[in-house]
């Protein structure tokens, strides 16, 4: 989640929150590099009056001097009364933004404060979550000018679950299995593609870069599809800024980078689905999503074009068309007026993170191997040192069935 893009606030200094422990244990534990994804019991009435009143305490330290107690006290006999309790419009608020700035495998927190949420907390069932999930992407995209934007839908309950979005992000490439040879696409979601074909949807036209579907699941447990429509995404069509030829291989990228199978945890409470975004570091796409082996795998096609020595590893073939990849993505994000940040701007940016973070005594969490960015890791400044693994809460978590959703698994 790499997310930049408006002026810093100030901040209050404060205690440092607990480490996070989701009580569903579906999240990361302190410490761990991968979340867990077996499912567990739900949290016991005990356990979530504590996560509520960690929570509450820490939103007083921060955006709300004074008294928590009678919150402490109203928020314990919600829960005695309905098994559950409901986050005031404040607390939603600051809980997704903190959500971000504890996020460990983002690079981009600096202005976490800039996140805008959108309170769809009284929306369950499946046609209206993908109403509203298109019109967070018109909502994000802005022009181009990305928002960094999360639409928070309804809670999981006692008596019900909250809607899922099976989808790893709100746009994705659909990746069409072959009988022979990779998929027609990008293979990374060629097991979502195949599941939202058996839901019934008649696929694209069969490109490399066809939209897939939404795939929704509400409390019946039944999921569907949704198509976006076009005009809610935005997509930048690649070009070199010397390379003529580049415009011939056909390449594009969408402009709003929503995750959306993640739940949001606030003081004990899992809200399922909570698409959210900020905008892209050029890395991502031109370094892994169109380079990577097992996905677009397009380093070769480069390398030939500018007539390397692909044969030969040692020539640094890869390297030479990995940099040219990259040129072109910012080039293009940059032709089309789209926000588009790069990899030292953003390590600068993060170090200054954790200088202001740590001067208002606070803790920051980091994995070493997400902050680094995936090319010219060693030039930047992030890669000369070690960080903190803790996970702090409110977090951004995986839910117990959300990497197999994602895959296109359904529940045995």
């Amino acid at each position: 989640m790499r997310r930049t893009g408006a002026q810093l606030e100030k901040q209050e200094e404060e205690e440092v929150p607990a480490p996070a422990r989701c009580p569903v244990s579906h999240g990361h534990a302190a410490g761990e590099a991968e979340p867990r994804t077996a499912p567990s019991a739900p949290a016991t009435a005990g356990e979530l009056h504590q996560e509520a009143e960690d929570f509450i305490r820490l939103f007083h330290r921060e955006e709300s001097p004074g008294d928590p107690e009678a919150r402490i006290a109203a928020v314990r006999a919600e829960i005695e009364e309905t098994g559950t309790y409901r986050h005031t419009r404040a607390e939603l608020d600051y809980g997704a933004r903190v959500a971000w700035r504890n996020s460990n495998r983002c690079i981009g927190r600096l202005y976490w404060r800039s996140l805008r949420v959108r309170d769809r907390r009284h929306i369950e069932d499946a046609d209206s979550v993908a109403r509203e999930a298109a019109d967070h992407l018109r909502e994000a995209t802005n022009g181009g000018r990305i928002r960094p934007l999360i639409t928070v839908f309804a809670p999981d309950a006692p008596d019900r679950p909250g809607p899922r979005i099976w989808n790893e992000q709100l746009v994705r490439y659909a990746g069409y299995a072959q009988r022979h040879g990779p998929p027609v696409g990008d293979p990374r979601n060629a097991g979502l593609t195949d599941f939202a074909l058996r839901l019934g949807w008649p696929g694209g036209p069969g490109t490399p870069f066809d939209l897939l579907p939404l795939v929704i699941e509400d409390a019946d447990g039944k999921p569907r599809f949704f198509e976006l429509p076009r005009d809610a995404v935005l997509e930048v069509e690649l070009r070199h800024p010397e390379e003529s030829w580049y415009a011939n291989l056909g390449l594009r990228w969408h402009a709003v980078p929503a995750i959306a199978n993640m739940c949001l945890e606030i003081g004990g409470i899992c809200y399922p689905a909570a698409p959210f975004n900020g905008w892209y570091m050029g890395t991502e796409i031109g370094a892994r999503n169109l380079a990577d082996a097992d996905r677009y795998d397009l380093l070769p096609r480069i390398g030939e074009r500018l007539g390397l020595d692909t044969a030969d590893d040692r020539s640094l073939w890869k390297d030479r068309a990995l940099v040219e990849l990259n040129r072109a993505v910012l080039h293009s994000f940059d032709r089309a007026g789209v926000t588009v940040t790069d990899h030292h701007t953003e390590s600068r940016r993060f170090l200054a993170h954790l200088d202001r973070e740590e001067s208002h005594g606070r803790g920051v969490g980091a994995d070493w191997s997400w902050i680094v960015p995936p090319m010219s890791g060693a030039t930047t400044p992030v890669f000369h040192r070690t960080y903190d693994t803790t996970q702090w809460r409110p977090a951004y978590v995986h839910h117990p069935e959300a990497q197999a959703r994602a895959r296109g698994e359904a529940d045995e």
